[in-house]
């Protein structure tokens, strides 16, 4: 028996969620519940009773079999909105519910309910075993998550200056990590009486919870903490692949492998995407002719290997690794920065570059205060209708000044060489020449940052290096892509080989120097060692080409546990 969708829409959600609300809110058949039933166990709940609470770890899809269950959004300042009400048939679930992350909305029994509960686990073997019936589930959970991100009415409320260094970098994180939050100003009346309660200044930023934790200035893995973003546990299982970062082609590298069966884990220091996650468009993407956010793009890839049982630590930072005992045990032990240990028969180094700090004067002190390394709709309305500075000749360049001339009043963008041909796709050069606010200033070099610690960036002076003029602009903004340098830093107590750029070596470049075996091609000197995306030596540092990498590496990851497999087999 098929039952109608949900009526009780609110009206502060986004405008587009009417044509959208038979996919966000299905609702099940008989016979649809039927194939679920094999996945889950039934529940009952008393009227009043919370199923799930926000901030707290989700217990699973519920589908509601009797009575009725409200769903509501509940911000770090307790300000409680109505999101919809399951009746039969209704399910709750988000993206976060696959993982078992802490829910984003509260649950409560409107009258006794029968439930179907399926675990975060089981919902992943649903979704893969039923695949029509999942496609439906996943395309629902993901607009969902859209939605109360782009309502702004649950998550944790930052609380100050909104274009402030404080505000701007925890917004740049929750955004990165598609998670709803809301930024107050401290300019308004509440605001002010908020930050005098928790003793902050002007220029603070205050982070409420929905726990009801608050947080002054707090770092993105402090704020992660509050918002039980962060996987505390020990994790003492023998990973079959552990990737060490979850951009394009770490992700592609847990998508496979786990759809093909293999344990994985993947830990990321800050967010999913890497630096593709932060290009406003990509264009030349294969089967994507409009184009597609890098966000968009990874944010798929995320649901996916979620989706094929991948786990995920995000924020978690490698700090060491230790080969010692991958000889002797066939283990690699990966030490986390919070102390913790992961074992793993074979790492996937896919932890890509940070972004490049050009040696100008005082670029510390502007870092986040005018002084920027992407271009986000953060951005790009913080630079409306003013002149910005954009350094950078390569393709991340060419995305960045296209996505923000709509925006801004003009752009210089700032090269070394004589034009933009060595170094750019031809399709954003078309673009950069056709957009009438973006100069290009060929030969030139950012020389000096002019402003201080309460105004900001105030003017920049770059040099033209060929007839040695140079120009000071009263600019608030300017916007660094002046290229990346390798994360490899952790891989050094491990003997990894790499370039003389820090770039991990891989097949035939890695043979010969230590262990005496021959490495696949993308296995480093280090049996079990594998090197994706742009991390590795000799990548083509293109999404498409990091995909490619990340989809080929499982087929060695395979023989490598096979022939280990023999190895022990044989003693």
């Amino acid at each position: 028996m098929a039952h109608d969708a949900p009526d009780h829409l609110p009206a502060h959600l986004p405008p587009d969620v009417g044509s959208r609300r038979h996919q966000m809110f299905p609702v099940l058949t008989a016979a649809e519940i039927a194939r679920i039933n094999r996945f889950g166990k039934v529940l009952h709940y008393k009227r009043g009773d919370r199923l799930f609470t926000a901030g707290e770890p989700g217990p699973g899809m519920f589908v509601v079999l009797k009575g009725a269950v409200a769903i509501t959004q509940r911000d770090g300042l307790g300000h409680v909105a109505p999101v919809v009400q399951y009746g039969p048939g209704g399910f709750s679930a988000e993206v976060g519910t696959l993982s078992g992350q802490p829910a984003l909305v509260d649950g409560v029994a409107e009258e006794d309910v029968e439930t179907l509960l399926v675990p975060p686990g089981q919902l992943r073997a649903l979704i893969i075993a039923e695949a029509d019936l999942g496609e439906r589930i996943v395309r629902a959970l993901i607009l969902r998550r859209v939605a109360l991100i782009e309502a702004g009415a649950s998550g944790p409320v930052l609380i100050g200056p909104p274009q402030s260094a404080g505000v701007m970098r925890l917004q740049s994180f929750l955004n990165r990590n598609g998670y709803p939050h809301h930024v107050m100003d401290s300019a308004e009346p509440d605001a002010a009486v908020l930050l005098e309660q928790y003793g902050a200044a002007a220029a603070d930023v205050v982070a409420a919870c929905p726990d009801g934790s608050v947080l002054l200035n707090p770092t993105e893995s402090e704020l992660a903490r509050c918002l039980g973003m962060v996987d505390t546990a020990e994790h003492h299982e023998l990973f079959d692949v552990i990737v060490v970062g979850a951009g394009p082609a770490g992700l592609a590298t847990a998508v496979y492998a786990a759809s093909e069966g293999l344990q994985v884990l993947v830990l990321d220091c800050r967010a999913f995407g890497g630096q593709a996650g932060a290009s406003a468009r990509i264009e030349n993407y294969l089967g994507f002719p409009t184009g597609i956010s890098g966000m968009a793009l990874a944010g798929r890839a995320y649901v996916q290997a979620q989706k094929f049982g991948a786990e995920m630590l995000i924020p978690a930072q490698a700090e060491s690794l230790d080969c010692s005992r991958h000889e002797r045990d066939g283990e690699l032990r990966l030490k986390l920065m919070d102390g913790r240990q992961l074992r793993a028969k074979t790492v996937v180094v896919a932890s890509g570059a940070r972004y490049r700090r050009p040696a100008v004067p005082r670029l510390s002190e502007f870092e986040g205060r005018g002084v920027w390394y992407w271009a986000s709709a953060l951005e790009a309305k913080m630079c409306s209708q003013s002149e910005v500075a954009l350094v950078g000749g390569g393709n991340s360049a060419g995305q960045a000044a296209v996505f923000l001339s709509p925006h801004a009043a003009k752009i210089y963008m700032l090269v070394r060489g004589p034009s933009l041909a060595a170094s750019m796709s031809r399709y954003l050069i078309d673009r950069i020449e056709a957009a009438p606010n973006i100069e290009l200033r060929p030969y030139t070099e950012l020389m000096q940052l002019h402003g201080d610690p309460a105004a900001g960036l105030t003017a920049v002076t770059w040099r033209n290096h060929k007839d040695g003029i140079e120009e000071e602009n009263p600019l608030r903004n300017v916007f660094l892509f002046v290229g990346a340098e390798p994360e490899t830093e952790w891989l050094k107590s491990c003997g990894v080989a790499i370039d003389k750029h820090g770039f991990v070596l891989t097949g035939e470049q890695a043979a010969n120097t230590g262990h005496g075996h021959t490495p696949a091609p993308l296995e480093a000197n280090i049996p079990g060692l594998f090197a994706v995306g742009d991390v590795r030596s000799g990548s083509v540092k293109r999404v498409g080409g990091a995909i490619g990498e990340g989809a080929a590496v499982v087929a060695m990851i395979h023989q490598h546990l096979a022939a280990a497999e023999r190895a022990r087999s044989a003693v």
